[in-house]
């Protein structure tokens, strides 16, 4: 056999294992997100008058877990040191946004928060109800009334002391650059007076690039990075605690993508053993 009939060969292989591991990807998602929706939803019942939705939240985390651990395709990592004080003092944490898998890697971080993401996530039935009763707080972006309300939630959790997570960068990067930060995150840890927790995410690009409808293969990292206090800070410091925050994770970035990312399906190719 040729190099290149080997290397056809091993491609159209590829291609079926790929497309074979995609569909099981989707309906393994599928059940899980079935099994889990009753219990949530008792979850949040029984819990819907607390600010820290701290047990309805970890429920939402156990769904991402399950549901990564039972596909082939991804692998997650979790490095550097969670803060000593979190599980009773908040933070608000912030990290790049690479990939709509982002939040089945932030599944296996080791503390609990409330997350805020767009309101349009909120829609859909299944997902959009797991987001619900795992206590996100929705964002209608652009709206004045809904940025406030969002903020306002945000700062009830962080006072009753769970820490509060959110993408800076508003949506996700389209090729992996790191985009500008907004300062919404930053203005809200100086009111609150809590630090900011900063994360590197790399490799959940390959996992599920934006606009794609399939899944990629591969192995992805968060990586805890060092707090950064905002006591003594006003809100004239919001725009150098934010450059702080986007310059630690993008300082973090080049070694974390040069460890995770895109791995191959079924060893090397045929081409390269000549």
């Amino acid at each position: 056999m040729t190099n290149g009939s080997a290397l056809l060969h091993y491609e159209n292989g590829v291609a079926t294992n790929h497309a074979v591991s995609g569909l099981y990807t989707y309906a393994e998602f599928g059940l899980v997100l079935s099994a889990f929706l009753p219990l949530m939803a008792v979850s949040s019942l029984l819990h819907r008058g607390d600010p820290t939705q701290r047990v309805p939240g970890r429920w939402m985390r156990r769904l991402g877990r399950t549901a990564s651990r039972l596909t082939p395709l991804w692998k997650f990592e979790i490095e550097g040191e969670r803060p000593a004080d979190i599980d009773h003092k908040a933070y608000v944490v912030v990290a790049n946004h690479e990939s709509q898998a982002d939040p089945f890697l932030l599944s296996f971080l080791p503390w609990d928060m409330r997350w805020v993401a767009k309101e349009e996530l909120f829609r859909p039935p299944m997902t959009g109800w797991a987001m619900r009763f795992g206590g996100d707080i929705p964002l209608r972006r652009g709206e004045g009334e809904s940025v406030r309300e969002m903020m306002r939630e945000c700062e009830r959790a962080l006072e009753a002391g769970i820490s509060v997570m959110m993408f800076p960068e508003g949506t996700r990067s389209k090729d992996g650059e790191l985009l500008a930060f907004r300062d919404g995150a930053f203005r809200l840890a100086i009111a609150a007076g809590v630090p900011v927790l900063p994360l590197a995410l790399a490799g959940t690009r390959q996992m599920r690039p934006k606009h794609s409808k399939w899944f990629g293969k591969a192995h992805a990292c968060a990586k805890v990075l060092t707090p950064i206090p905002t006591a003594g800070l006003g809100p004239d410091d919001v725009a150098t605690l934010r450059d702080r925050a986007r310059d630690a994770i993008g300082a973090a970035l080049p070694d974390l993508r040069t460890r995770y990312g895109n791995v191959r399906q079924e060893g090397d190719s045929p081409a390269s053993q000549g």
